[in-house]
Order: structure tokens, then sequence, then C-alpha cells
């Protein structure tokens, strides 16, 4: 493993941290999310891979400030803030907008440093090339707890209490301005492996826009269809985490035997 930057800063959270994993594992939330979201799924993948949570400004530890309402700039100030992490192997996964903003963020690092993930996850969301447009950033409070009960991932307690909803619905707007008004800006397609996953039900994402995903890369495309909706992987976590572990297993081993062959 490469070494660790001296603190972890306010866009980094290591929740298990894993100095003998051969590949660091960065998790890009959903539109109101939090880097504590993904907190079961570090304490599965330790201490094989390590993983690193994003924590976007507005939410938790960083409600004071405010939040990044463009999805070009926030994947700049990731990109700035991962380089001193990502020395050495990578990967990306991102859930229903940070799916969005790791490829993003993977197309600058290709720009600007020549490098990119060794596998990008994508997870509910349509590809880059048929993104929708949206309004829920416009809607008064009602409309946007109607969305967020409709797509899940939300503890209902929080919809209910008038407290605890005045915490989240400012990250939550504010993302959802910042994947709603993005459009894609054409480039090559990455040279990494793509594996998308979506559930069955979800109503953001249909096969043909999960499918098309395949465009955005020149390497291994993969398409896995689980039971469910929007947040899919909150009923199949194991399964879900098999496959990140199964996948990235297989692409070392792969590079490892070309490196001997070579």
């Amino acid at each position: 493993m490469t070494s660790v930057p001296r603190s972890a800063g306010e866009w980094v959270r290591r929740f298990h941290p894993a100095p003998e994993a051969e590949l660091r594992l960065v998790l890009f939330p959903h539109a109101g999310g939090s880097a504590s979201y993904y907190f079961p799924f570090s304490q599965a993948l330790a201490p094989d891979i390590e993983v690193l949570a994003l924590q976007y400004p507005g939410r938790q530890d960083r409600r004071g400030e405010e939040c990044i309402t463009s999805i070009p700039e926030l994947a700049d100030q990731v990109h700035h803030e991962l380089l001193p992490w990502i020395e050495g192997e990578f990967a990306f996964f991102g859930h229903s907008m940070g799916s969005i903003l790791a490829f993003e963020v993977a197309q600058l690092l290709r720009e600007r440093h020549g490098r990119q993930p060794r596998w990008l996850f994508a997870s509910g969301y349509p590809a880059p090339s048929r993104l929708p447009s949206g309004t829920v950033h416009l809607r008064d409070e009602a409309g946007v707890v109607r969305e967020l009960r409709e797509v899940g991932g939300t503890d209902p307690q929080w919809l209910s209490d008038p407290d605890l909803l005045c915490a989240i619905l400012p990250a939550v707007r504010g993302d959802y301005q910042a994947i709603e008004t993005h459009r894609w800006r054409p480039t090559a397609p990455l040279d990494c492996p793509i594996t998308m996953l979506v559930g069955d039900q979800d109503p953001h994402t249909s096969a043909d826009q999960a499918a098309a995903w395949r465009d955005h890369t020149a390497g291994e495309f993969a398409l896995r269809v689980f039971p469910g909706g929007h947040f899919y992987l909150e009923d199949h976590r194991e399964a879900v985490v098999d496959l990140v572990t199964g996948t990235l297993a297989g692409a070392r081993s792969a590079a490892r035997a070309e490196g001997s062959a070579s």
C-alpha cells in the first residue's frame, strides 16, 4: 500500500484502515448521502480492500459549509482531494449521483494526470450520455420529501421529524440541483472497465439507460441487475460486496499475470 496522507482532511473518511491492502476503493455517496452510509461496506471489505468514503460539504460534520451545486465543480475538488490517496492501485464505486461524479473524477484524472481507476462501479443511475433533467431541487419541502419516500434510502424517522428534516434538506436540495442540471460533456470513453449495477424496479434508471454505460468504456463492460428499487444495495449488500471483491481480485490477478509474462 502507498503512504497515507498525514490527515484525511474534510473530504475522506477512512473507517477501517487497512495498511496491508493492495488497493483502495473510493466510495461516492448518492444525492443527500454521506460517507457514513458506506460504513457497513467498508467494514465488509476490510482488510483486503481499504475503503475511502467521501464526505461532501453541507452534511453531518460539514453542515456549516455550503453545498456544491455543480457536478464539474464538485468533481474538480474531489479529484484534487483524492490525489494524495491514490498513488497506488485504486478503484471507484458510486451510487446514484455518486456514479456520475465518479465518472467525472475519472475523466479529470485521465485528462490531467494520465491515470484512471482500475475499475469503475456505477450504480443506480443512467449513463452520462443519457442523463435526465429534473425539478426535484425546485420543489417545496413536501415535494422533496415525496421524492425521498419514493426512492428510499432515508430513514422514515428523519422525514417525519421537523428538526431532523431541517438538517438534511439543504444537502438533498443542493445535490439534486447538481445532478439535475448536469449535462454530459462528450469525451472519449474511459479505458478502465465499468460494471453497472441497478435494481430491476429502479424508478430512475431503465434497462436501456443502465446498458448505455457500455458506451463510456473502451474496456470490459458488465451489467448486473438486482431485485429491488433505487436502493437495491441495502437488501443485497453481501452480494454487492462479493461482486466488488471478486471483480477487483480478478483484475489484480490478471495484472500480475500480465506483468509476469512481460
